[in-house]
């Protein structure tokens, strides 16, 4: 046995240096890591390779993908280029959308995800992101619809005849809401959506950027698309 207490038939202990500790070991790859949205890694367009002559910069960083779901509201702010924020809506659930032919917008609950262009795992993950089409509580607007022409959307049935749950109302207002009716047009297929309580919206806003879910009411030809869409879906 020696000074150190191991014979010399025996190897001493390996013993290595930490990696992250040295410059030219791994530390050096991980700060190379990360999401970057520079085109130097590309090939030309003849299809020859780049050589990289510099390293990457920080105005050319990314991040990742917010993927905002349905729930309740959860939204973090993120600092950008220039000091000017960011917010990144990581759960959703309430938004302002608006009824586009009657120039009214109201503040309503999202109640489900049901298309979406990209990809159908978005769908069944409930990702809210822009254009994507979804169903939101309809009340709001029928409040507002039988406030402003006094016409209830929603109409009770019982045995065939419809309950007369009217309030009243001066002759100055019924005559207002009779002039504003005279000339009202709904879509049937808008009309039909009101009876079940859930319209089909899409989203216009960007939920990861700005925070916020908003959008519009589906009507016309978009509606039709969509409900074309959402009937092959169904078939399939």
């Amino acid at each position: 046995f020696g000074s150190s207490g191991y014979s010399s038939s025996r190897p001493p202990p390996f013993t290595q240096k930490n990696p992250y500790q040295s410059a030219s070991g791994c530390l050096a790859n991980l700060a190379t890591m990360g999401i970057s949205r520079d085109s130097r890694h590309k090939h030309r367009h003849t299809g020859g390779r780049r050589n990289i002559h510099q390293k990457k910069r920080k105005f050319e960083m990314g991040r990742p993908a917010a993927l905002c779901k349905l729930g309740h509201k959860r939204v973090r702010s993120v600092r950008g280029r220039g000091g000017n924020m960011k917010y990144r809506a990581l759960r959703a659930d309430t938004g302002n959308f608006a009824w586009g032919t009657e120039h009214v917008a109201k503040k309503v609950r999202i109640l489900d995800v049901v298309y979406n262009a990209t990809s159908n795992e978005l769908v069944r993950t409930k990702t809210l992101t822009k254009n994507t089409v979804v169903q939101i509580d309809a009340h709001p607007f029928l409040q507002w619809y039988s406030k402003h022409y006094g016409i209830d959307l929603h109409k009770k049935k019982k045995g065939g005849k419809e309950e007369d749950t009217e309030e009243k109302k001066s002759f100055k207002v019924l005559g207002k809401q009779q002039a504003r009716a005279a000339g009202q047009k709904i879509d049937p297929t808008l009309d039909d959506q009101f009876q079940t309580g859930r319209l089909l919206a899409c989203i216009a806003s960007r939920p990861g950027q700005s925070g916020r879910c908003d959008g519009y009411v589906l009507e016309g030809e978009e509606l039709a698309f969509y409900k074309k869409k959402l009937e092959k879906k169904k078939k399939n």
